[in-house]
């Protein structure tokens, strides 16, 4: 209720009375990446998650639901599988379905807040990740343990520095073949600084301080769903922050958004047209779930837009692989 009062305050426009070309307000021709939600659950229960995801989430992708993933895919000629979570690496399918994406897909990302790695379940996998070739995606808030422990908890930098070492060991950063991209997003009500030079800054830092090598950085302002909108709600800074996003709003963005180029699928089989709108309970507009499009052709669909999407818009723009423009 206090969400939907704060909505009601604010003064913007609804995003998509902004979104003036019909065209865009539908996906592109050929959609590109199917990003697959492995589940609500993760090791850790970082502030800006925009998916509220944490050790107590309960909501786990089937057997059944992966393996509907992978038929879609084959006929509908996406060309990147993108796994992500939650921590993925915790769905109990999570190697079954990274050994039959890789049957079928070459270009195969897992998103992994890296600290899963340490633990001995699940540190066979960095092995298993280099075998395959598998692009790692890795969220990384800040290259100082004061900022990123505050966002993540006690102790997270130094366990992703100490992941990030033994990667940089098997070739990761290094090898052509084995690329390691870190994520960036502002620890909290403001935009993140301009994607080149933090990159930049990144790998001085990192390489300096820890002789850690990575291949691009990604900053990606923080969306104002899940746990962050609860933080700027709790704060007072829900409507400050959305005037924020609308007054930075870059019509150049629209035709590149990543919903125009990508479809989500959450833990149950429901589709999104992106992870936040997923996070925001927005479902595609034609209500299909994963099993309605097993032996269908891709068909263009009319995008859930929402406030939320101002995120995207913002700057240079946000998406999954960092700025837009």
């Amino acid at each position: 209720m206090m969400a939907e009062n704060l909505e009601k305050q604010m003064s913007i426009p609804d995003f998509e009375d902004l979104v003036l070309n019909e065209a865009i307000k539908s996906t592109a021709d050929k959609v590109k990446v199917m990003q697959v939600n492995l589940g609500r659950l993760c090791n850790l229960a970082c502030k800006h998650c925009h998916l509220a995801a944490g050790p107590n989430r309960t909501e786990i992708m089937s057997r059944e639901v992966l393996e509907a993933c992978l038929e879609v895919y084959q006929k509908q000629g996406f060309s990147t599988i993108d796994i992500t979570g939650g921590a993925p690496e915790m769905n109990p399918h999570f190697e079954w379905f990274l050994n039959e994406a890789g049957k079928i897909c070459n270009h195969v990302i897992v998103r992994t807040n890296l600290v899963i790695l340490l633990e001995k379940k699940y540190q066979h996998l960095t092995a298993l990740y280099a075998g395959k070739k598998i692009e790692l995606v890795c969220s990384l808030p800040y290259y100082r343990a004061d900022r990123m422990d505050k966002v993540r908890g006690e102790g997270t930098f130094e366990g992703a520095v100490k992941v990030m070492q033994i990667l940089n060991g098997i070739g990761y950063g290094v090898d052509p073949d084995l690329v390691l991209n870190v994520v960036y997003n502002p620890a909290g009500a403001f935009f993140p600084p301009v994607q080149e030079s933090m990159e930049k800054e990144y790998k001085q830092k990192l390489g300096d301080l820890y002789g850690i090598s990575f291949n691009h950085l990604f900053a990606i302002t923080n969306n104002p769903t899940g746990r962050f909108k609860a933080f700027l709600e709790k704060s007072g800074n829900f409507t400050n922050y959305m005037n924020k996003l609308y007054h930075a709003f870059n019509s150049a963005t629209l035709p590149v958004m990543m919903c125009r180029f990508q479809l989500s699928i959450g833990y149950d089989g429901r589709l999104y047209d992106c992870d936040f709108n997923q996070a925001a309970g927005f479902a595609v507009k034609t209500g299909e779930t994963i099993f309605d499009m097993v032996g269908k052709d891709y068909l263009r669909r009319r995008i859930f837009f929402g406030n939320h999407c101002y995120a995207c818009t913002a700057g240079q723009g946000s998406s999954c692989g960092g700025t837009t423009e």
